[in-house]
């Protein structure tokens, strides 16, 4: 009976999340965040965090790659699927509705009007994602060159984010095995 909870639980988490999202992946963390971790305690703010970074790194949707984690970590393969089919239904249905009479709303002043007006609110929400992770995974003033040096390199530089992204995976990994051996020749 467990298992058939969690499996709806699953569903309509998703479902709430691809429906009353606009703006696409990162939009959606704030909504995420609230359902996944506050909510249902599915996750913890750090592993939120970490599950955040790998479904960004994993090739495919964003919202498709947590689905899967958070559905698999919860219920198995079924809950997976079942987070999937909760997180891609309503975006499919609008999609679809949107091509079916886009030729008849394209040059409406109304609709233009509307989607301008979104477009500040889905900035702010994207700016409310960097403040709320940069506090849950502890970037204050002494460690924030880090994300700064990575948008200058992106934006002014025109460096491909794939590359700052490996190079800041190797820089970890050289990071974290100079401190581990820094710490065992300490003890």
């Amino acid at each position: 009976m467990y298992l058939c909870g969690m499996i709806w639980q699953l569903f309509v988490s998703f479902f709430k999340i691809g429906t009353f999202t606009i703006g696409g992946g990162y939009a959606m963390i704030p909504l995420m965040q609230r359902e996944i971790v506050d909510r249902r305690h599915w996750y913890s703010d750090d592993d939120f965090s970490n599950q955040i970074a790998l479904s960004q790194a994993m090739p495919g949707v964003f919202a498709v790659n947590m689905a899967t984690a958070v559905g698999y970590r919860q219920a198995g393969i079924k809950g997976s699927v079942v987070a999937i089919l909760g997180a891609v239904a309503m975006p499919i249905v609008i999609i679809l509705l949107l091509a079916m009479f886009f030729g008849h709303f394209r040059d409406n002043a109304t609709i233009n009007h509307i989607f301008m007006g979104i477009r500040p609110a889905v900035v702010a929400l994207m700016a409310a994602i960097v403040f709320n992770m940069a506090r849950a995974t502890h970037i204050g003033w002494r460690n924030a060159w880090m994300p700064i040096t990575a948008l200058l390199l992106v934006w002014l530089l025109g460096i491909s984010p794939m590359w700052v992204i490996i190079g800041a995976a190797v820089a970890g990994v050289i990071y974290g095995y100079l401190n581990d051996k820094t710490n065992v020749s300490g003890k």
